[in-house]
């Protein structure tokens, strides 16, 4: 432990409060492991790294299938420490999605058939069989990176209608997991006010209603049916008027139709997919959505056209109908981190290649891969400011560190101390010149 940074180590103390000793040993055991290897994360593969420390192979599987601690108390715990490390004050950026894990097997827990969205287009659809997280992260500016990144805190296993019945759960739907994700932060988080992004798969009309009823604590940005129904606010009743009171008031014209009707619209510069800048054409409105038996709900909703590229015509909402136009749109398209994060954690932290089956295991250690993401994050904003702007894999243009450069970096100060600083043969290490230290450290960084 003394070779983590302090602020890391002080994170670590905490996480141990929610172990026993014995299991807390063997879990940051797993937890240093699955930082310094590369490729698949099985418990075998960590235990070989570890060189079989602390015991039998099966107490280190028993840490996820049998032994008692929260995964929700340690991610309160890691979110807790994001949040005053990047974000001690302002409103919160969060944003969420959902991803398909594919896991092989009979008999895995929770598996199921979902739509793959990665390999899905609009006129193909792909199928996997595995299992599908809902994930909740919030957005940060890391030091020496050009673009935010979506660090993830609390996910949630969605599970098919015949696997819920199977279990004897209420099946939920991904938008109904995501509510409940929002509803755990905002208790850990009273007094600050979150903005959250999803895609369309959560532009529903009850997670909209959920955050109008909750407006000082939460906004919802997201995109927009083009054809949803808009009302004015019901009139009021005249004094001594019978009957029952009306609902709705007067129906508005649909999205798509106002578009179609505006000659005039106005143009704006906004941030973009991909880090960049671009010129679209706007058209917004506000008004009041309606669903039969759920109520109003008031809103302002933006079309936007691309002027620059060739970007489709989208439509998007924002439960806040005082938010900028500008705002609704970077505030969805910085929604696209998360995406960069799922791809990130197939490549670099083995998202896909856990093998556990059994109940506990399932909803333990995808989730731990989840927040092991976090925590690199986390572990490199404290490294030594020299060795955070360090560029690993470098190509032609790059000027900004990337998640690859994050993980190599923590990486590299971790052999670094192991091997040159705490050795006890200093006398021998201390005639290698630096140019071949640098070598050395970033061959095992590398290739760990």
């Amino acid at each position: 432990m003394a070779k983590i940074p302090y602020a890391v180590r002080e994170l670590f103390d905490g996480f141990s409060e929610e172990f026993s000793p014995s299991v807390w040993q063997r879990f940051v055991g797993l937890l240093i492991a699955a930082v310094m290897l590369r490729g698949r994360r099985t418990i075998w593969r960590l235990l070989s790294w570890t060189n079989g420390y602390g015991g039998h192979f099966s107490s280190f599987h028993r840490v996820f299938s049998h032994r008692r601690w929260s995964s929700v108390s340690l991610a309160r715990r890691l979110a807790v420490a994001i949040v005053d490390c990047f974000v001690p004050e302002g409103p919160l950026q969060l944003v969420g999605d959902d991803t398909v894990s594919q896991h092989r097997g009979e008999h895995v827990y929770g598996k199921g058939c979902h739509r793959d969205a990665v390999r899905s287009s609009h006129g193909h659809l792909v199928h996997r069989w595995g299992h599908k997280w809902v994930v909740l992260a919030l957005r940060v500016q890391l030091p020496g990176a050009e673009r935010t990144w979506a660090l993830p805190l609390l996910t949630a296993l969605y599970r098919t209608p015949d696997e819920s019945r199977k279990v004897g759960i209420k099946h939920k739907t991904p938008p109904e997991l995501m509510r409940g994700l929002l509803v755990l932060w905002m208790r850990w988080f009273p007094r600050r006010k979150a903005v959250f992004a999803g895609d369309g798969g959560f532009a529903t009309h009850s997670l909209a209603r959920f955050a109008a009823r909750h407006r000082r604590r939460l906004d919802l940005v997201s995109k927009f049916p083009p054809d949803a129904v808009l009302h004015d606010p019901p009139p009021r009743r005249r004094p001594g008027q019978k009957g029952r009171p009306r609902v709705v008031g007067k129906r508005l014209a649909r999205p798509e139709d106002v578009v179609r009707s505006t000659k005039k619209r106005r143009r704006l510069r906004v941030a973009w997919y991909g880090g960049g800048r671009r010129t679209v054409s706007v058209v917004t409105g506000v008004g009041h959505w309606y669903r039969q038996g759920h109520g109003l709900v008031r809103l302002r909703w933006v079309h936007v056209r691309d002027l620059t590229g060739s970007h489709r015509e989208e439509y998007f909402f924002s439960t806040d109908i005082q938010m900028s136009v500008a705002r609704v749109i970077e505030t969805f398209v910085g929604r696209w981190d998360i995406e960069v994060t799922f791809e990130e954690m197939r490549e670099h932290l083995g998202l896909e290649t856990t093998r556990g089956r059994s109940r506990k295991t399932v909803l333990r250690v995808e989730p731990c891969l989840f927040a092991l993401y976090t925590l690199v994050a986390y572990w490199h904003a404290h490294l030594p400011k020299k060795e955070r702007g360090r560029i690993h894999a470098a190509w032609n243009g790059k000027k900004a560190i990337t998640f690859t450069d994050a993980m190599t970096s923590v990486r590299r100060s971790a052999w670094d101390e192991y091997i040159f600083q705490s050795t006890p043969h200093r006398w021998g290490v201390e005639k290698i010149s630096r140019r071949a230290r640098n070598a050395i450290l970033n061959a095992l960084a590398l290739a760990s």
